[in-house]
């Protein structure tokens, strides 16, 4: 199976890549809104079909990706059925199997949290991903959207600590850097419900912990019971300058070399080669002269780049312009790509 947690510093949340290697089908589990592109560079670059998007609840502290996802992939949108959220394909109930090819994951209803909260575990036990129902050395608060730290204890007393103590827990969020725990040590160490803990034990400490509510609460629960769609239905606003954009999984914006050499007069070609790189007439006619300024020099020259047009960062293989166009975004520099592959698809095309 391919895996990847990847990280929301903004919000810490936790997304979840499965994916077989077979199929080259994938799912998410609680992507955010704000970080889509990422995740869309990813699963392009690893050459996979995003099937299938699912969150464990309506998140209080970030917006899902879950509806922008299917307006750009056609992926299907799973969570619980008790949250009856918006342009939601698969209604999730307790005990149900689902998935992507290769991928089986159980739906454990685990409410306490919230009231629509789920877990998946997958099929073998070897993972299980809690949501905000079980943290790691902690668990999510149970004092909104019909919470209940007696109905939470539950559900991680008998839904999630009756998994193997082997099972790796991946959770939505981790304040501190951790990335996993396992069932075996939150049942020993966790800080409210491990140990020789009950039900009264935990409920006192949940009852007074006093909490502020979340920052985004107002605004991201009512999203998330629409699945992510804005309240306008409308897809958010991207770069439009290049249809050949595309940005990586790195953060770095390119453009294809066909694209250029059909709009080499709209732009900016900016060579970050040194000069004793530079082959006479290497460049193809339509493209002229490029401005050159060595990369190591770049943020001390900058005004020597003409403004006005979008700029087109280029070297031999493409990873000396990727910088350079990461530098000119940093500078302001909103239309600015670095050219796919360098100079070798253009020597060689």
């Amino acid at each position: 199976m391919i895996f990847r947690q990847l990280f929301d510093a903004a919000s810490s949340t936790y997304t979840y890549l499965l994916a077989d290697a077979n199929s080259m089908e994938a799912l998410l589990i609680d992507p955010v809104f704000e970080q889509t592109q990422r995740d869309l560079s990813l699963i392009r670059e690893l050459g996979l079909q995003l099937k299938l998007v699912v969150d464990t609840h309506a998140h209080a502290d970030h917006i899902t990706a879950a509806w922008l996802l299917k307006q750009k992939t056609g992926c299907r949108i799973a969570s619980a059925a008790v949250l009856n959220a918006e342009h939601l394909d698969l209604p999730l109930h307790h005990g149900d199997l689902f998935g992507v090819a290769g991928v089986s994951l159980e739906a454990r209803a685990t409410p306490g949290h919230t009231a629509g909260c789920m877990s998946y575990v997958l099929a073998d036990h070897s993972r299980v991903f809690t949501g905000d129902a079980l943290l790691i050395r902690g668990c999510g608060r149970s004092d909104f959207q019909q919470g209940s730290p007696s109905t939470l204890f539950h559900s991680i007393t008998e839904q999630l600590f009756s998994l193997p103590d082997e099972c790796e827990v991946y959770p939505a969020h981790d304040y501190h850097g951790r990335t996993r725990s396992s069932i075996g040590e939150e049942r020993r160490y966790n800080a409210r419900v491990g140990g020789s803990a009950n039900e009264t034990d935990f409920v006192g400490y949940m009852q007074a912990m006093n909490l502020p509510h979340p920052k985004k609460m107002d605004e991201a629960v009512p999203a998330n019971l629409r699945s992510g769609c804005p309240a306008d239905g409308r897809l958010p606003p991207e770069p439009d300058w290049a249809e050949d954009l595309l940005i990586t999984y790195a953060g770095v914006p390119e453009i294809g070399a066909d694209w250029l050499l059909q709009h080499a007069n709209e732009v900016t070609l900016l060579d970050v080669r040194h000069e004793g790189e530079v082959i006479p007439g290497e460049l193809p006619a339509p493209l002229g002269a490029a401005c050159r300024i060595p990369l190591d020099q770049l943020r001390q020259r900058l005004d020597e780049i003409p403004a006005g047009a979008p700029v087109i960062t280029l070297c031999r293989s493409g990873r000396r312009s990727a910088l350079a166009a990461t530098i000119l975004r940093e500078q302001g520099v909103e239309r600015v790509a670095s050219l796919r592959g360098g100079l070798l698809p253009l020597a060689h095309g």
